[in-house]
């Protein structure tokens, strides 16, 4: 678990940096990190933010015919511009986030294929509107308090590394096939080293270096390092759709990005016009949290608690079982 929060607050610092941090040896982490790794728990890539190209992004729930959402799930999955898929409500609904690079691509997939497909009886699609939580391994605050402060502040940590800010940005930026190549890199492997993304994109360690400085401070591109919650014992997650008067959106907002149990929570058009996900673990956590805590914010109107029987791909990686495939 150590190692894990460590990677959260910093996915590329060397292993020997780590070990320091932590007081214990570069090869201990290594090995370590690589037995994570293998064994499906965690998986550091990168994950370049559309928005900031001037994309939107959508949350899409699928009522489908029974026996029929396993195949609609794993389709999905295999899209490119569908990042996150699971089957909620018992089997018999596919909740996905789309993120298209273009219009087209988007309104091909919403607006064609899906309402096309005979075994999708219902598609509720949400835009997007302000993202309170997500970005680097959504920075799960459920490992919180792993590490001591000081071993926080070795390893670089300054807050929290996730600043809400509008989903679309309204001066969108460009790639260049270097970029796209760089990014392409990191998509594989988020703790690539400097040498060999400089082979990928064409360019020296140093201009890389630079380059992926610069793409993460432009909102660009971020390291995500993905965690197999189940794995790690939170067996009960579960969709969040609330419906909150507008004035307290915002607020009601940014209370759950600091919950532990939030790992993304987002503003979204329609009816319900917040959207979180909540990991516990166990019912019985999930129904405390619920009630007691999101139950009681100021400014809720009712609540849907959707469980996810079963995620099939979250931030690009795919899921099997309870573990990540590379």
């Amino acid at each position: 678990m150590r190692i894990i929060r460590a990677l959260q607050i910093a996915p590329r610092a060397s292993f020997a940096s780590i070990a320091a941090a932590l007081g214990l040896t570069e090869s201990a982490v290594n090995r370590r990190y690589r037995r994570l790794r293998a064994d499906g728990i965690i998986r550091v890539v990168g994950v370049a933010n559309p928005g900031a190209l001037g994309q939107s992004r959508w949350i899409v729930r699928l009522r489908c015919r029974p026996g029929s959402v396993a195949a609609i799930a794993d389709a999905l999955a295999k899209r490119d511009d569908v990042i996150w898929v699971a089957l909620v409500a018992a089997g018999s609904e596919v909740t996905c986030a789309v993120r298209s690079w273009t219009n087209e691509q988007r309104d091909d997939l919403l607006g064609r294929k899906l309402p096309r497909t005979a075994a999708v009886l219902d598609i509720n699609a949400s835009a997007m509107l302000r993202q309170f939580v997500g970005g680097r391994g959504h920075y799960w605050a459920a490992l919180q308090g792993t590490l001591t402060p000081h071993q926080e502040a070795a390893l670089g940590a300054e807050g929290h590394p996730f600043t809400e800010g509008p989903v679309v940005s309204r001066e969108p930026l460009e790639l260049t096939l270097t970029d796209e190549k760089l990014l392409d890199a990191l998509a594989r492997d988020g703790r690539a080293s400097l040498v060999d993304l400089a082979a990928a994109a064409d360019l020296t360690p140093g201009r890389v270096s630079r380059r992926l400085q610069t793409l993460v401070g432009q909102g660009l591109l971020h390291i995500d390092v993905e965690i197999a919650a189940a794995a790690l014992g939170y067996r009960a997650r579960a969709n969040l759709w609330l419906r909150v008067h507008p004035s307290a959106v915002k607020d009601v907002g940014r209370t759950l990005a600091r919950e532990p149990e939030i790992g993304f929570a987002t503003a979204v058009s329609g009816p319900w016009n917040l959207h979180a996900v909540a990991h516990c673990r166990d019912f019985d956590e999930l129904f405390e949290f619920t009630t007691d805590r999101v139950g009681s914010l100021a400014g809720l109107q009712s609540m849907e608690i959707s469980p996810l029987h079963q995620q099939i791909k979250q931030a690009g990686t795919l899921v099997s079982g309870d573990r990540l495939v590379s």
